[in-house]
């Protein structure tokens, strides 16, 4: 056999080896949450690439070591990212929601399923951009959900984010008054911002629910009612039963663990 031929006959064997030993490309990172009631592993979604790298710069600056789970509300979720917990202050005095933030990447795509990894945030009243934590996060514990408690949940849904785009509304309508100069009254900048809530009202449709999802709420459970008002950036991959055990601990009346639970440390074990 001549040379030219075998380097043709040899040449898509070759393609093939290198294909097979090619990296995988950007593989959603998995994390490794060391509690002191065991380890729950967390992957970290791609399309949420915002969320995801400041969780990582955090994670490899050693931000979550020795902090503990501040806010724990059995059959909802539990809640830890303030580093101020190592000091042993009160919930009260350590929420660091304002300390810095990141825009929000929501998306329907994610949602408030059983084991869903999301960002905490200031309500919509002070935040009305829904922006995140830039520290604290928090994962679902939640219940199974009936077609009837679905259907409240929508309303729910409907509410907040109507609520959420009359306060966006009036923000914006404040800020656009303020570079003309003009002063108006609180009641002036409402009817102002409520015209513009008319229209949107008008071209928008209620949200509900898609169906793959109510399939996922009625089997598994999650807290629909957050849907479209939190980041979910990522989701438990082992370690539900510890999310469960840590949801179980008995709290006090501001829902803090009369024990603490401490996070040891938070390593990446996947990138």
């Amino acid at each position: 056999m001549n040379t030219h031929i075998r380097k043709l006959i040899l040449l898509p064997f070759l393609i093939l080896l290198i294909a097979c030993n090619a990296p995988a490309g950007n593989e959603n990172t998995v994390v490794s949450i060391k509690t002191t009631l065991g380890d729950i592993k967390i992957q970290l979604y791609d399309s949420t690439p915002i969320h995801r790298d400041n969780f990582i710069k955090l994670v490899k600056s050693n931000t979550y070591d020795g902090i503990t789970f501040h806010r724990v509300i059995k059959e909802f979720m539990i809640q830890a990212g303030d580093p101020k917990t190592r000091k042993g202050l009160t919930r009260e005095a350590l929420d660091t929601l304002d300390s810095y933030t990141l825009p929000s990447e929501l998306t329907s795509q994610y949602f408030h399923k059983r084991g869903s990894f999301a960002a905490a945030r200031e309500g919509n009243d002070v935040n009305p951009l829904m922006r995140s934590s830039g520290t604290q996060f928090y994962i679902v514990q939640g219940v199974k959900y009936t077609e009837d408690e679905l259907q409240m949940a929508e309303q729910r849904i409907n509410s907040n984010i109507k609520q959420a785009m009359f306060n966006k509304l009036v923000k914006e309508t404040s800020d656009s008054v303020l570079t003309t100069g003009q002063i108006l009254t609180p009641g002036e900048l409402q009817e102002k911002a409520s015209i513009k809530m008319f229209q949107y009202l008008a071209d928008s449709k209620d949200f509900r629910i898609p169906e793959d999802q109510r399939a996922v709420y009625k089997s598994i459970g999650g807290v629909p009612r957050l849907d479209g008002n939190y980041t979910v950036f990522g989701e438990v991959l082992e370690g539900m039963e510890i999310v469960d055990k840590i949801a179980d601990v008995p709290t006090d009346n501001s829902d803090k663990p009369i024990t603490d639970i401490k996070i040891i440390n938070v390593k990446i074990v996947k990138k």
